[in-house]
């Protein structure tokens, strides 16, 4: 696995943690809850959005360091 690949995937996993931890925070201070399928089936969209968006931004900054 190459470098870029790693950082994406530790990105998306970031991302994906931090969403958890936001709706932890507002279930904390409200009054409502949302179910844990709920809350694992948007962290897995975080997680895949924030691992693709940080992989095509490293690729496109590799091509521009090139030029």
């Amino acid at each position: 696995m190459g470098p870029i690949r790693k950082a994406s995937l530790l990105w998306g996993f970031v991302g994906g943690l931090s969403f958890l931890v936001l709706l932890q925070g507002y279930e904390l201070l409200s009054t409502q809850r949302v179910d844990w399928l709920v809350k694992f089936g948007v962290a897995l969209v975080v997680v895949a959005g924030a691992t693709g968006l940080s992989y095509a931004y490293q690729q496109r900054a590799r091509r521009k360091e090139r030029l």
